[in-house]
C-alpha cells in the first residue's frame, strides 16, 4: 500500500512537524511562512516551487482560519473593518502576483529590510505600544484606512510575502490603536480571506500536492489551535513579546539573503 508508506516517511513527519510549529507561531504573531515555506524547499528539495507555495497555501489556510473561529469566540473583532479590508487585501493580492512576474521581488528585499528594523525599533522604544485596545478612528475612517492598509499589505503580500501577517498586526495596533491580541486576531480573519484567493489560484493550476497538504493542514491545523488559545490566555503583553521575536527573525532572514546576494 503506497499510501500508507507515504505516510509512514520520515520527509512526511518532519514537515508536519514544522507545520505544527508554523501553524503555532503564525496563530500569535504571523510569519509561520518563515518556518514552513524553507522546511518544506529544505526537505523537497525536487517539487516545484509553485507546487511547494500551493502546498504550503494548502496546509496554511486551514490554520489560519482555525485560529480565526478561536479568536472570534473569545475576542471581540470588528468585522466592519476586516472584511473590507480583506476583501481589498485578496483583490490586490492577485495584482501583486501578476507584477513580480514582470518586476522581480530582489530590488524589494532591502526596502522590506529597513521597514522591519524600523517596525522592531518603533514597538521596543513605546513601551506601551499595543498594550491597551483604544481604537481611535471614526468607523467611516476606520473603513477608509482599512481598505487602505488591506490593498497595499494585499499587494505586497502577492508580490513578496514574508512578514505579511507580522505588518498587518503593526498595521492593526498603529494605525487603529488595536490591543496586539485583537491586532492579531484581525490580522488571522484578514489573512484568511486573502489565503483563499490564492488557494483557489493554486488549486486550479494543479500545484497542490495533496498527499503532503492534508497531513501538514491537520498538524497546522493543531499548532493554530495551541498558539490562539495560549494567546487569548496570556494576553497581549505575550503577543507584544513573540511579536518582537518574529521581526527579530524575519530581519536576520532578510539580512542572510541579502548577504549571499
Amino acid at each position: 500500500m503506497p499510501e500508507l508508506a507515504e505516510a509512514l516517511t520520515p520527509t512526511l513527519a518532519a514537515l508536519c512537524g514544522f507545520a505544527f510549529l508554523a501553524g503555532f507561531i503564525d496563530a500569535v504573531v504571523g510569519g509561520g511562512g518563515l518556518i514552513q515555506i524553507p522546511a518544506m524547499f529544505v526537505l523537497l528539495p525536487n517539487v516545484a516551487p509553485a507546487e511547494i507555495l500551493g502546498t504550503n497555501k494548502f496546509a496554511a489556510i486551514w490554520g489560519t482560519a482555525s485560529a480565526t473561529l478561536q479568536y472570534a469566540r473569545r475576542v471581540p473583532i470588528d468585522w466592519r473593518l476586516v472584511l473590507p479590508a480583506g476583501a481589498a487585501a485578496a483583490l490586490c493580492s492577485f495584482a501583486g502576483a501578476s507584477t513580480v512576474s514582470e518586476i522581480g521581488n530582489a530590488e524589494l528585499k532591502p526596502l522590506i529590510l529597513l521597514m522591519m528594523i524600523a517596525v522592531l525599533i518603533y514597538t521596543l522604544w513605546k513601551k506601551d505600544f499595543g498594550a491597551l485596545h483604544a481604537p481611535k478612528l471614526t468607523l467611516r475612517k476606520q473603513m477608509i484606512a482599512g481598505i487602505a492598509v488591506g490593498a497595499s499589505i494585499g499587494f505586497y503580500d502577492g508580490f513578496f510575502g514574508p512578514g505579511t501577517g507580522s505588518f498587518l498586526i503593526f498595521a492593526f495596533v498603529g494605525v487603529f490603536g488595536f490591543s496586539f491580541l485583537i491586532a492579531s486576531a484581525s490580522a488571522k480573519a484578514v489573512n484568511t480571506i486573502t489565503n483563499l484567493a490564492a488557494l483557489a489560484w493554486f488549486i486550479s493550476s494543479g500545484s497542490v500536492l495533496y498527499r503532503y497538504a492534508v497531513p501538514m493542514a491537520v498538524f497546522n491545523v493543531l499548532g493554530s489551535l495551541c498558539g490562539s488559545r495560549l494567546a487569548i490566555a496570556r494576553g497581549s503583553r505575550f503577543v507584544r513579546i513573540l511579536f518582537i521575536v518574529v521581526v527579530g527573525a524575519l530581519i536576520a532572514r532578510f539580512g542572510w539573503d541579502l548577504g549571499r546576494s
